[in-house]
């Protein structure tokens, strides 16, 4: 299962990719994090339930220089990956 998560706020130049990338990681879970020219941060991600949850939840703080102020979720149509991508 994926989903497709669209993280607004303050997100690009925080280390928020690299640290989306760790934490996913962590959990187990496959998929990317790329900037997007609006400011945002597009983040797909592959894996469990139970581990995009609990990634889901760690998207609405994102690492400590972020300032996430909103988290769009939803759902894509992807071939799980067999890594973690930043771009």
């Amino acid at each position: 299962m994926c989903r497709k998560y669209i993280v607004g706020g303050r997100v690009q130049g925080v280390f928020f990719r690299a640290s989306t990338r760790d934490a996913a990681r962590k959990l187990g879970l496959t998929g990317h994090a790329f900037n997007l020219p609006d400011g945002n941060v597009e983040v797909v991600l592959c894996g469990s339930d139970e581990a995009m949850q609990r990634m889901a939840a760690w998207l609405l703080d994102g690492p400590p220089l972020a300032s996430v102020t909103k988290v769009q979720e939803g759902a894509v149509d992807c071939t799980k990956p067999g890594s973690f991508r930043i771009g």
